[in-house]
């Protein structure tokens, strides 16, 4: 027998800053028949909960990780292995079992946070992979680089993968000299020209699916793909009210409400992830620039640009993703790329369909890069 034939299940690092995570439960039992994808267990981090899936199949034969308990990333929480495989050989597997080093310098430098200086000043981004085509994706508004803590490592296993933070968010520069789709678009390819980039598929969330789009629209030559999700600039409508309320709101008990529009599940909506939000717009200036960011490509309370029909005019090939019970942009608006583009609307998914329902996201932005 070879240790090749038992397959660990251990803890998942969902991005960067990712060092530990809670057990909250077992969503399979020892002695079930595991298939590549289906969920084992919910894991809960600093950022969010969500559940582990299997990538190997087999029979799940020891759960080692306990419920309500925090390990560190990398940690061993079960083993999948054939029936073949002794109990006797799962055993000797087990006790032989060594927990990588946590602390390592090297993992703890691979897995830093870089900065860069651009025109607008210094900014923060990530680089997840290397090798494959190169991707960049881009958050929507009020969010920074980690909500893609869910996508980033798995198309980084066969790709380049870049996630940036706009300016005035995040850990990027609190300053926006221009804050039109234009200005953000400019800020985009000045992104690509410092790091050599000369062209990517680029994924855009929300306010950033418009950005992507008029990069697109503006520099066709630098952009081999668009994937939009939950996309702004296709159709007139935006919820002000969540847009006014996020800007606005100085508490937990305030701005909750708002962020659980995000999300069909609302019980992803943590402390923490409510204190973290929190510390970023306290920062100085953060709340002008959203404030004036808001004004510029909502202006009167409807989105200021419609680029559908301009973005697949430019021959960039579209992927357009949306949750059914997206709150804040209507699903509806995808409609307009009917015929233009790929279109997949998903239910049970929110605003934040590229955390709710990941694994289907991540496979649809691989197949439509290749």
């Amino acid at each position: 027998m070879s240790d090749s034939q038992i397959k660990m299940i251990v803890m998942p690092k969902w991005g960067l800053s990712m060092s530990e995570g809670k057990v909250v439960k077992w969503l399979a039992k020892e002695g079930a028949k595991i298939s590549v994808g289906d969920e084992l267990l919910e894991v809960e981090t600093e950022k969010i909960a969500s559940a582990v899936e299997a990538t190997d199949s087999g029979t799940l034969r020891r759960i080692v990780g306990e419920v309500d308990t925090v390990y560190p990333v990398k940690q061993l929480l079960a083993v999948i292995a054939d029936d073949s495989v002794s109990d006797s050989e799962i055993d000797a597997f087990l006790a032989s079992y060594v927990p990588p080093a946590v602390d390592e310098e090297g993992e703890a430098e691979k897995d830093a946070y870089e900065y860069i200086d651009l025109p607008i000043g210094t900014v923060r981004y990530a680089k997840y992979g290397d090798g494959g085509k190169t991707l960049l994706f881009i958050h929507g508004f009020g969010g920074d680089l980690d909500n893609w803590l869910f996508n980033v490592n798995t198309l980084a296993e066969n790709h380049t993968v870049y996630a940036v933070d706009l300016p005035g968010h995040g850990r990027s520069v609190k300053s926006l000299t221009d804050a039109s789709l234009a200005g953000l678009s400019k800020f985009v390819l000045e992104f690509m020209d410092a790091l050599s980039i000369d062209s990517a598929n680029l994924v855009g969330h929300s306010l950033g699916g418009a950005i992507a789009m008029k990069t697109a629209i503006t520099a066709p030559k630098r952009v081999k793909t668009i994937t939009l999700i939950g996309s702004a600039g296709l159709g007139n409508e935006i919820n002000m009210g969540y847009i006014d309320g996020f800007i606005g709101s100085e508490s937990r008990r305030e701005i909750k409400p708002f962020l659980e529009e995000l999300f069909f599940d609302r019980s992803l909506v943590g402390r923490q992830m409510i204190d973290d939000i929190l510390k970023s717009k306290r920062l100085d200036n953060v709340t002008d620039v959203l404030r004036h960011l808001a004004d510029t490509v909502f202006k009167g309370g409807h989105q200021a640009e419609k680029l559908g029909d301009a973005a697949a005019a430019s021959g960039v090939p579209i992927l357009a993703i949306h949750g059914t019970d997206d709150h804040i942009i209507p699903a509806a608006h995808t409609e307009t790329l009917k015929g233009k583009a790929s279109v997949h609307v998903m239910g049970d998914a929110g605003h934040m369909v590229q955390m709710e329902k990941s694994k289907e996201t991540n496979k649809l932005i691989s197949d439509h890069i290749h």
